[in-house]
Parts: C-alpha cells; sequence; structure tokens
C-alpha cells in the first residue's frame, strides 16, 4: 500500500487538506475539501476530518491507482463513483 500524507493546508481552516502519496520513486498529490455537511454525512462523531481523508485515499487507493484520483476534488464526489463509500468509510471509520 502507498505511503499516504494528509496534511491541512490552512492553519485555522479544517476543511482544505493537501494529500501525497508515495509509492516506490512516483508520488501524486491531490487538494481535498471536506465540508461540514460532508463530514456529518460520512463519518462518526468521534473521527476527524483528518481521518475522513485518510480513510478514504485508502479506500480509492484499494479500488484504483494513485494517478487515477483527481488532483482536486470535495470527499462527498467519491460516492458518485464508487456507490458503496458510504457504507464502506463508515465502517472504516468505527
Amino acid at each position: 500500500m502507498p505511503e499516504i500524507k494528509v496534511l491541512q493546508i490552512n492553519e485555522g481552516d479544517d476543511d482544505a487538506f493537501a494529500v501525497e502519496i508515495a509509492d516506490g520513486d512516483s508520488t501524486a498529490h491531490c487538494e481535498v475539501t471536506v465540508t461540514d455537511d460532508s463530514f456529518r454525512k460520512f463519518a462518526p462523531e468521534r473521527s476527524s476530518k483528518k481521518e475522513l481523508v485518510r480513510e478514504s485515499f485508502e479506500f480509492l487507493l484499494e479500488r484504483e491507482p494513485k494517478e487515477s484520483i483527481l488532483s482536486s476534488f470535495e470527499i462527498g464526489v467519491i460516492e458518485k463513483y464508487f456507490p458503496e463509500y458510504p457504507e464502506q468509510i463508515a465502517k472504516r471509520l468505527e
């Protein structure tokens, strides 16, 4: 499994994250937004947005190569491509 690093882009703004996916000699970078509505929809209360992003990328990498992941997106868009996402991500964050 590739190494996933999740960093908050701006201190004090917990909606925007930079994600680095390193696998061997190549690295992919993404920017992900997690709105409060999406966070409430997909994650249990005891989770953090950062945990949601990390688990979401693990979910994505199990289904597609890092090069296929959009470079910038709002976390809710994953459900459009993978209808099983809400149920699977809830289980991962239990």
